[in-house]
């Protein structure tokens, strides 16, 4: 017979992310931030590779992004509003954590699984740093996906990509719920 958590399943059927934009100071501090790292770290990786690692943006590094950002947005004709909103997301963070795959050569582990474990991570981030009590949210945006904004403003290789941004901080304002699958749609029961 299983030994049930209520409480960590709880916090798993109830999680929310928080709007990134309604996050504010404090952040947590690099002491309160470590064992939300660990956390994260523990997500399986298929094959002990560590396929990717953490990036902890604060204080001026979010303001060089958000300047980056800008930048490449408008070198590319981006529209303002993209523009905006690419910017926007490092502005208004108080710390944020880029997760970066690190696609590693392996005979046995795929790129895809790799790539698999690189958002697990996130999501396990996330996950810890509600659990934790602060507000965090995953984003990414064409920023994450854009080569040369990897390169040029957090001085990735041709083998790493940013899995995704959370953003971390202290909440305004608890979220809406929002509708969720209906399993009925999304499960189906194979026994034969």
């Amino acid at each position: 017979m299983p030994t049930p958590n209520p409480a960590a399943l709880d916090f798993l059927l109830t999680r929310r992310s928080r709007p990134a934009k309604t996050l504010t100071g404090p952040a947590p501090s690099k002491e309160a931030l470590m064992p939300i790292l660990t956390a994260a770290a523990r997500t399986p990786d298929h094959g002990k590779l560590e396929p990717w690692r953490f990036i902890v943006l604060e204080g001026a590094a979010l303001t060089r992004l958000a300047d980056a950002a800008e930048a490449r947005a408008k070198a590319l004709d981006k529209p303002e509003p993209d523009v905006a909103k690419a910017r926007q997301q490092f502005d208004d963070s108080h710390l944020c954590v880029a997760v970066i795959e690190v696609q590693k050569t392996s005979p046995k582990v795929p790129a895809i699984e790799q790539t698999y474990s690189a958002g697990a991570v996130c999501l396990a981030l996330l996950n810890a740093a509600l659990a934790s009590g602060w507000g965090a949210n995953w984003l990414s945006g064409w920023v994450s996906h854009d080569a040369e904004f990897r390169s040029q403003a957090l001085g990735l290789s041709a083998d790493e990509r940013i899995a995704g941004f959370i953003h971390i901080g202290t909440e305004t304002s608890a979220p809406p719920e929002r509708p969720r699958p209906d399993l009925d749609a999304v499960v189906a029961w194979v026994s034969e």
